[in-house]
């Protein structure tokens, strides 16, 4: 078979103490999945049904790695969360099962265009341009469950040139991660390469040119991302 065009190179994450790469198939987001952060964005923390929202793959950007400000915002916010990487995929995984089908987790950080996001939620029209831009899904090296097991617990904390912005536990999680695999795979089919990020904490705020965000999770180390100049059109 010929392609009319050369396919698209394959997104990509780094596996931890590895040289290998992890696929990446789909990035689900799940939103306002701690109650704080859902008080900071004006909505009620009750234990509503979680919602989800995507990222492209090719969104992946590796510790380490700069990031220019993107286009079109003025309100460029970080946040702050723990991945979940599926190796075994399935549908109506029952909750019992789901963490067998997890083959591990990394730090990662959704950044986020905050004024085209809440112009969008004002409309009520979809999140993409907000949330699903170019280089908008920083994912740290994934630890395997057969190194780290799965975090329940633990502190997972954000900080800007050094100053602590988001500061929490990941048993804070409205929706644990077994809860959000079965959820996910109830409606779409997981497959090996999907990652989840599975919400963040209170704090989110503002990056500007020349700032370095740093993310760390109990147990899976730090990510950093410097922001670099705004990208050019």
């Amino acid at each position: 078979m010929n392609f009319v065009f050369e396919p698209p190179h394959q997104a990509s994450v780094a596996v931890a103490d590895s040289e290998d790469r992890l696929p990446v198939r789909r990035i689900f987001c799940v939103g306002r999945n701690y109650a704080a952060h859902a008080r900071e964005m004006g909505k009620d923390p009750d234990r509503d049904p979680p919602f989800f929202f995507t990222k492209p793959a090719d969104a992946v950007v590796d510790s380490g790695e700069t990031v220019p400000y993107p286009p079109e915002t003025g309100n460029f916010h970080f946040e702050a969360e723990l991945i979940a990487v599926i190796g075994t995929g399935g549908r109506d995984i029952p909750q019992a099962d789901a963490l067998a089908h997890v083959w591990g987790y990394a730090v990662g950080n959704d950044l986020t265009r905050r004024d085209l996001q809440l112009a969008a939620r004002e409309q009520g029209r979809p999140w993409d341009w907000g949330k699903a831009f170019d280089r908008s899904a920083v994912i740290g090296p994934v630890h395997p469950v057969a190194d780290v097991g799965h975090p329940a617990k633990g502190s997972i904390r954000l900080s800007v040139n050094g100053e602590t912005k988001q500061d929490a536990d990941l048993a804070d999680l409205i929706w644990s991660v077994p809860e959000i695999v079965s959820i996910i795979s109830h409606s779409i089919e997981l497959r090996p390469g999907d990652l989840i990020m599975t919400g963040t904490p209170a704090g989110v705020g503002p990056l500007v040119e020349g700032d370095l965000c740093r993310v760390e999770i109990a147990g899976l180390g730090a990510i950093e991302t410097p922001i670099g100049p705004r990208a050019k059109r």
